[in-house]
């Protein structure tokens, strides 16, 4: 496993990080050479002597996964790629740290440079994400051993281990036991503000082991100790934890060891005085030869061991269903679904959106054997357990339904990590009003463009009597304000069905299911093969000569059909539109959205603000819906109490023809 390298060199390798981090921070005037500086040891014998990569092939399926979740200390990451020959990273890039342009951005971004993993920058982001990626390596390694036997390794700080979502993903990972889970914790006890002494108190190594941890310790600039610790947690089952201690800003003698060093550039003062201390003669971004070879050697080790891999998984006999699941292949879906929607149309049923999202996974589930799905602990509410599937324990991961406990943010990050690791499709599900909680995860999940897949029910004031505290009225509107994501309310168990559809085949775009608690009839009773959703907004029924056009989602959509049929009554000409997902309305050409929308007086209800709905209505158009917080009642009476019924839309139609 070791490269054979003397300890001399090996600090070298070190101190190249080092100085290829003041560098690039001085360069830029913006940045952080505190962490890179103090990590350089422990980073440097994690990769020459364990971690198992190929910058040739950065996507290789049985790589190790090296999650920087301290992403403010990213030119850690970005000079360790140089060093290594990723062909995306050559000194030019470093030169261009944070700047406009360049692949080196402040905080690392998935898909901006070949072997980010993640997208770190929210503190605990990074280590709650690589749970799922621990999670998912034990997914396949239960289904094909011979080809999935990898690590996924971390570097967090104290900021990481403070936020809450840590706590959520250390509980997660202890309980499952993820062996293969490595953190190594930059034990420096210092944030912006100074020594951690004054915001915390916690023992985090007794943190990490009452919750199932193997802990350990070291002196993170000790080669042996970090290499020993490294050794020890590889061959324990239980996920570790190895508190490195360092001192920040190492190698700069007047700055190092105290909080100024995490955030701002050294000056070329102290740059010259930790290059002196250091003994590093080289000049800004040069690096000698030597440590290029030694850092090469790293790379060639990883080569070897994805050719063998690539041998293995050319002979293996279940190699066409692993590459299918790694590409993700979701072909026959589109005509699963449809053959689906026809019975739907046949049968008309009246169900709830939660129950009709439980009737598709059961298409879905058996048409696509890589789906992983979940709930925060809601799964009998959520319904996102469909027939045939089994819980994921900790001594068997032959299942694909994760009981991610009451841990939205958690479960949110882990599914970004599922997907991002490759093999699967993640779901899973919680209350709409309890997005808030996940949504540090969820904005992530839009920002690297992964296709997770949430599934929020109770959607609206019609789950009822649990009242305002579980009624959501501003989440959709914040949800949909999420760039690159679908936001997706269906009215029926078809338009349902046809979410799932485009859920489960989105390539680079999460998906939010917005799921009602209440039963909805079928609105959709003519079969039509065309995924009408992915249309955004369509007319459901329409008129000729409209007068106006009312426009609705989701459960408001068995209203909308309600006021045209009052207004009807009285000799009025109205349209309905169906408009369930807003986001790939927005995309359609502005010919097509007017076709839809017409010319005449518009009319939206929805069980929630107005906000947001400017795609469909002018100012003088009307709105029926929430303006405040909502109420405990059964859900017919607060539709009544909040106005929010079919005679309330056909009056507001009357008043603007």
């Amino acid at each position: 496993m070791t490269t054979q390298i003397t300890p001399a060199d090996e600090r070298l390798m070190a101190n190249a990080i080092r100085a290829l981090a003041m560098d690039a921070v001085q360069a830029a005037n913006s940045g952080h050479p505190g962490m890179p500086m103090g990590m350089a040891d422990v980073a440097t014998v994690l990769f020459n002597r364990f971690i198992r990569l190929d910058p040739a092939d950065p996507a290789w399926p049985d790589r190790d996964r090296f999650v920087l979740s301290a992403g403010h200390g990213s030119m850690l990451l970005y000079a360790i790629h140089h060093l290594l020959g990723y062909d995306d990273m050559g000194m030019d890039q470093l030169r261009a740290f944070r700047q406009l342009g360049s692949r080196t951005a402040g905080h690392p971004e998935y898909g901006h440079a070949k072997g980010i993993e993640v997208t770190t920058g929210p503190l605990g982001q990074g280590i709650a994400t690589a749970v799922g990626m621990a999670i998912a390596e034990r997914l396949q390694a239960a289904r094909t051993p011979d080809l999935c036997d990898h690590y996924t390794y971390v570097i967090a700080g104290d900021g990481c281990l403070m936020e809450g979502i840590s706590h959520e993903a250390i509980d997660l990972a202890g309980h499952l036991r993820l062996g293969k889970l490595i953190v190594l914790w930059d034990d420096n006890r210092i944030t912006i503000d100074g020594d951690t002494d004054l915001s915390t108190s916690m023992d985090q190594k007794a943190r990490f082991a009452a919750a199932g941890w193997h802990v350990l310790a070291c002196d993170g600039h000790n080669a042996t100790e970090v290499a020993d610790a490294l050794t020890d947690a590889r061959r324990d089952p239980r996920p570790s934890l190895i508190a490195c201690r360092t001192i920040i800003g190492f190698g700069a003698p007047n700055k190092q060891g105290g909080h100024d060093v995490h955030g701002a550039p050294l000056g070329a003062a102290e740059i010259e005085a930790a290059r002196a201390h250091l003994g590093w003669t080289h000049a800004p971004f040069e690096v000698p030869e030597g440590v290029y070879a030694a850092w090469a050697a790293v790379a060639a080790r990883g080569a070897r061991a994805r050719a063998d891999w690539q041998a293995r998984l050319a002979a293996h006999p279940d190699r066409a269903a692993y590459l299918a699941a790694q590409a993700g292949e979701t072909t026959a879906l589109p005509a699963a679904i449809a053959a689906y929607k026809a019975q739907l149309s046949a049968d008309r049923p009246k169900v709830a959106t939660r129950k009709a999202s439980e009737m598709a996974l059961g298409v879905v589930n058996a048409t696509l054997p890589f789906t992983v799905g979940g709930s925060a602990d809601l799964t009998g509410s959520n319904l996102t357990r469909s027939k045939g599937m089994k819980s994921v324990q900790a001594d068997d991961f032959t299942g694909n339904y994760l009981h991610y406990g009451i841990r939205e943010h958690g479960m949110a990050a882990a599914m970004n990590g599922l997907a991002l690791h490759g093999g699967f499709r993640a779901y899973g599900g919680t209350f709409l009003a309890f997005a808030d909680y996940a949504r540090g995860a969820i904005r992530l999940s839009a920002l690297m463009g992964v296709p997770v897949t949430y599934v929020m029910t109770h959607d609206s004031i019609g789950l009822g009597e649990d009242g305002p505290t579980h009624q959501p009225v501003e989440h959709l509107a914040s949800l949909r304000a999420i760039p690159n994501m679908n936001v997706i309310r269906p009215a029926d168990a078809v338009e349902t069905a046809e979410a799932w559809e485009i859920a489960m085949t989105a390539t680079c775009t999460p998906t939010l299911l917005v799921l009602s608690r209440q039963n909805l009839p079928t609105v959709r009773t003519e079969h039509d093969a065309k995924n009408r959703v992915a249309e955004g907004a369509y007319v459901l029924r329409d008129v000729a000569d409209r007068q106006v056009t009312l426009i609705a989602t989701g459960s408001e959509v068995e209203i909308a059909l309600a006021a045209a049929d009052l207004l009807a009554a009285q000799g009025i000409r109205a349209a309905v539109v169906s408009a369930p997902c807003f986001e790939l309305f927005a995309a359609r050409p502005e010919a097509e959205r007017t076709a839809v929308l017409g010319t005449a007086p518009r009319v939206a209800v929805e069980a929630a603000i107005r906000q947001g709905w400017d795609l469909f209505l002018d100012r003088a158009d009307g709105f029926v819906g929430m303006t405040g917080f909502g109420a405990s009642a059964p859900a017919p009476a607060l539709y009544q109490h909040f106005g929010i019924t079919a005679q309330a839309v056909a009056e507001k139609a009357k008043t603007l023809i």
